[in-house]
């Protein structure tokens, strides 16, 4: 066959290359498609910002109108300030706890079809290296999707995998140890000086003193020859 037998034309090559991304697409898992949860500052028992990207999956057209994290039972949640939704927190009164979160719509409101929203929650992580926030996410039209599924077996990923944030070892607690230096009392009693530089130090000024005497003398008695 001639060179130019094998060339592909460009009309051929558009529609190999088509093919071949539809079909990427359809064996690939929409991941991007979950309720997915992140924080820049996930770490084990402390606080953080906790950020719920929540799409839009209808394929009846409906919006999204409310969405529900349950909480690990945590100490202290606080919820965003969101434009067209209001948000309520289901506090455990007797256990002094956090069970839920609840975002509703206003009406006519909510995230429609091909959009998604991101809903922040402030919140004390657990001491743990993983935690899970399973999600209700209702539709206008009444649809429940619930995202609560744990990984698969095999670590494949389930059909509505449940949001999960890993979190990172916080620094070292803190140890008592002692100053670098101690008060003056201290260090004089801890470190003394020894007595001979003192008394060195004596008989060094009385020397200068007799020297000085010795001079003055001398001087005197040039004067008076």
């Amino acid at each position: 066959m001639s060179p130019r037998g094998r060339l592909i034309s460009p009309a051929w090559a558009a529609v190999a290359a088509g093919a071949l991304i539809v079909g990427s697409a359809a064996g690939a898992p929409a991941a991007w498609a979950h309720v997915h949860a992140s924080s820049d500052n996930a770490v084990r028992g402390a606080t953080a910002v906790v950020t719920f990207q929540v799409p839009n999956e209808s394929n009846k057209g409906a919006a999204t109108t409310a969405l529900t994290v349950a909480l690990p039972n945590v100490a202290s949640a606080r919820t965003e300030t969101m434009p067209g939704w209001t948000a309520t927190l289901d506090r455990d009164a007797a256990a002094g706890t956090v069970r839920s979160v609840t975002w509703k719509a206003a009406p006519n409101g909510g995230i429609g079809v091909d959009q998604f929203a991101l809903f922040r929650l402030s919140v004390t992580l657990p001491d743990a290296d993983t935690v899970s926030f399973p999600t209700t996410q209702t539709y206008a039209d009444g649809t429940v999707v619930k995202w609560d599924q744990p990984p698969l077996p095999g670590g494949g990923e389930p059909e509505n995998p449940v949001p999960t944030l890993a979190l990172a070892a916080g620094p070292p607690a803190s140890h008592d140890h002692q100053p670098s230096s101690a008060p003056a009392g201290d260090r004089a009693a801890t470190t003394p000086r020894p007595a001979s530089s003192d008394n060195t130090a004596r008989l060094l000024g009385g020397a200068a003193l007799v020297l000085g005497a010795l001079a003055v003398a001398v001087a005197l008695i040039r004067r008076r020859a």
